[in-house]
């Protein structure tokens, strides 16, 4: 569904003259409804992929394209920051992210799958961290995206937390099966996630590997099983940490 072909992507070097290049020759691919974690050291412009295929940033040599019937793709992005509008409840920060009109049953439906019903009319100051990013979770889905990007959504969330978040995002992309490119650090949530993981190098961004989760998503609330699967990975190659 995806092909990205960036040849060069550079950024102006801190504190000297000349440029720093963050990527170079890299190709990437991703199939519709695939669920891909995006995993690489802090730095290594993870985020800035993730811009460039939002159209955010346009100051690159190469190329991304989209196998789609219409021109232009529809891109939800959930940032680090929820970013949400403390002066709109909860149901207005998801309402002004929806272009056109949208039913009100799709904002219940998305409101309970992320048990945040109750918390509707709430403004985003009373909610916690957790309860935010999932607020900013289905603004994402709300739009009914192409693809889905979602940039280190449950950072410094506590583990509880994380784990339930993660969770309740699972459920929510089963039921609305989007292309989900999802950006993190930590190697045991991309496998409790993904079908796919690609592992990224920095200076220049390059593809180290990419493995497919073999794990059935039965299983992938089992913290055995996930450190099971972190440390066989790690085993077979050594390259990745």
């Amino acid at each position: 569904m995806i092909a990205i072909d960036i040849k060069s992507k550079m950024f102006p070097a801190k504190g000297r003259a000349g440029h720093h290049l963050a990527i170079a020759d890299l190709q990437l691919s991703f199939n519709s409804g695939e669920f891909v974690c995006l995993v690489g050291p802090s730095g290594c412009g993870k985020t800035t992929l993730l811009n460039i295929i939002a159209d955010l940033d346009r100051d690159y040599e190469g190329s991304v394209s989209f196998d789609l019937r219409r021109s232009h793709p529809k891109i939800g992005y959930v940032f680090q920051n929820p970013r949400l509008l403390p002066w709109r409840t909860v149901r207005e920060n998801i309402e002004l992210a929806i272009e056109g009109n949208s039913s009100s049953e799709n904002i219940d439906a998305l409101l309970e799958v992320m048990q945040l019903t109750q918390f509707q009319h709430v403004y985003p100051e009373r909610l916690s961290l957790g309860m935010s990013r999932r607020v900013a979770i289905i603004r994402g889905f709300a739009i009914n995206p192409d693809v889905l990007l979602m940039d280190e959504p449950f950072v410094s969330l506590d583990a509880p937390t994380a784990r339930q978040v993660r969770s309740l995002l699972i459920t929510l992309w089963q039921q609305r099966p989007h292309t989900v490119l999802f950006v993190t650090h930590d190697l045991r949530e991309a496998i409790s996630l993904a079908d796919r993981i690609v592992f990224l190098a920095a200076a220049p961004m390059k593809v180290v590997n990419e493995i497919a989760v073999s794990i059935p998503r039965s299983e992938r609330d089992n913290e055995q099983v996930i450190e099971a699967f972190r440390q066989q990975l790690l085993q077979d190659y050594p390259e990745l940490r």
